[in-house]
């Protein structure tokens, strides 16, 4: 299948940070990645910036680099990669000083889009968005880009939206979500909403409950000393997870447009009850043979910060009346799997008794790795022997419909290709992240003034057995952690 692109108009986009981490894994790749489809016009650049000692000849090698170490399939054809490294362009710049702001505001093309990719850390936010402005280097097109964390609490996230306000409008400020830039997010909206099928059926009345889960089996690494001043619930819980439950929960919006769609996720974020303490279970990943705990790893002994966490969670309005959310996110579990499953509810007369419980119609939506959805449909089971029931799959797989996953653009891919177009529909705005530090900030406070201590639970389980406890007492249990 031949992707059908639509190429933009010219734009600059200068990346603070263009030598980071972030830059060269994601950003520079998923920038190559639209070149080569052809979604680039000719006259795009791409201004690498940073407090690097480099000129254009030096970040075109790095990036060169980057793009052979992360996407070497993509680099077979060396043309191509020139190409594309030829419309890089670097300038060192200090975020909160003078040098290189001349430089750049001779790049940067006023009859161009203008987008600013802000790959730092939150604390550089307002002197960047200062120094675009005082050197009249962002007009009022601009477009910024922010990444995560907005902000560790409400007073913060508070502040943050202050100071960009300062030199920004909302609709020039992109807080960037990657998980919001996969394919089966999108797909979700479009089943939800273009498919007669589902929508009648998605309420209270035929959905017992909803799972939403992502699990990963890496632990924190390299960033302890970061991680134990956030934990799974800064970290996941308060923007991942809650933009796929609004996604899950919100009603339909009047049309496919940025704020149709975000007033109704915000209206999702509004309803969500207080969560009781019984229904929170948090966790802290154990040694285990070779392998260090989240203690050790953390660098900090005293440390009560979670790796893992699940939740029950209630949405107070009329379509989800008594039906609950459960989410739960962790690190060093079984296997890397991020999916929703929405279990719907017994027939209303189960002619096949119990065996009709034993199966329930399970809507699985896959968001990592494999991209897919799979709808579960009870079937009888082939041969003689009397009314033996059984679960078949009918697959969406992403990857098989559209004949290679290199037709399924990467998140980061979309999401930048989404600011050039001034394109805001994926993207959180301000209230929406107020609103959900709102109902996340009682939380937190509630397990730090009783400074509980999170269960441990084993490298490559699922978690803590707490924590199953916690869907076993209604009757309820975890799908399975699968990748």
């Amino acid at each position: 299948m031949v992707s059908r692109v639509i190429p933009v108009a010219p734009f600059d986009l200068v990346i603070f940070g263009g030598t980071g981490d972030l830059a060269r894994r994601k950003i520079l790749p998923g920038l190559f990645a639209r070149f080569s489809s052809g979604q680039m016009p000719e006259e795009a650049r791409i201004i690498g910036a940073a407090r690097s000692d480099l000129d254009d000849a030096g970040y075109r090698k790095m990036i060169g680099g980057a793009l052979k170490e992360f996407t070497p399939e993509a680099c077979k054809d060396a043309e191509l990669v020139t190409a594309f490294l030829n419309r890089l362009h670097y300038v060192k710049v200090d975020a909160t000083g003078t040098e290189g702001w001349d430089k750049l505001k001779s790049l940067v093309r006023p009859d161009a889009i203008n987008a600013f990719y802000f790959s730092v850390a939150p604390s550089l936010f307002g002197a960047l968005a200062e120094r675009l402005h005082l050197n009249e280097i962002a007009n009022a097109h601009a477009r910024i880009v922010v990444e995560k964390p907005f902000g560790r609490d409400l007073e913060s996230a508070r502040a943050l939206n202050a100071t960009l306000a300062e030199h920004f409008a909302e609709h020039q400020i992109y807080r960037i979500d990657h998980y919001l830039g996969k394919e089966t997010v999108q797909n979700l909206m479009a089943v939800r909403f273009a498919n007669v099928l589902f929508e009648p059926l998605w309420n209270a009345q035929y959905i017992d409950h909803v799972q939403i889960t992502v699990a990963e089996t890496v632990g924190v690494g390299g960033r302890g000393a970061y991680y134990d001043k956030s934990g799974a619930m800064r970290d996941m819980v308060q923007n991942h997870l809650m933009q796929l439950l609004c996604l899950i929960a919100m009603e339909p919006p009047s049309q496919f447009e940025s704020d149709s769609v975000r007033d109704e996720k915000l209206k999702v974020i509004r309803a969500l009850q207080p969560v009781s303490d019984e229904e929170i279970v948090r966790g802290q990943y154990q040694p285990s043979g070779n392998q260090a705990g989240y203690v050790e790893e953390s660098g900090n002994p005293d440390s009560l910060t979670e790796s893992f966490i699940a939740l029950k969670v209630h949405v107070s309005n009329w379509r989800w009346a008594d039906t609950p959310f459960y989410l739960r996110t962790g690190k060093m579990l079984k296997a890397r799997a991020s999916e929703i499953a929405v279990v719907f509810k017994e027939t209303p007369h189960a002619i096949f008794g119990q065996k009709s419980a034993d199966h329930p119609n399970i809507l699985r939506i896959r968001l990592q790795p494999n991209e897919g959805m799979t709808l579960g449909v009870t079937i009888k089971e082939p041969g003689p022997g009397g009314m033996r029931l059984m679960d078949v799959p009918l697959d969406m797989a992403f990857a098989d419909t559209l004949k290679g996953e290199e037709d399924v653009p990467d998140a980061y891919e979309r999401l930048i290709m989404d600011v050039i177009r001034g394109d805001q529909t994926l993207f959180m705005r301000g209230d929406e992240v107020e609103a959900a530090w709102k109902w996340t900030d009682p939380i937190i406070e509630g397990w730090t003034k009783r400074a509980d201590r999170p269960k441990p639970y084993d490298i490559g389980s699922t978690g803590p057995e707490d924590a199953a406890v916690l869907m076993y007492r209604e009757g309820r249990r975890w799908r399975d952690i699968q990748p």
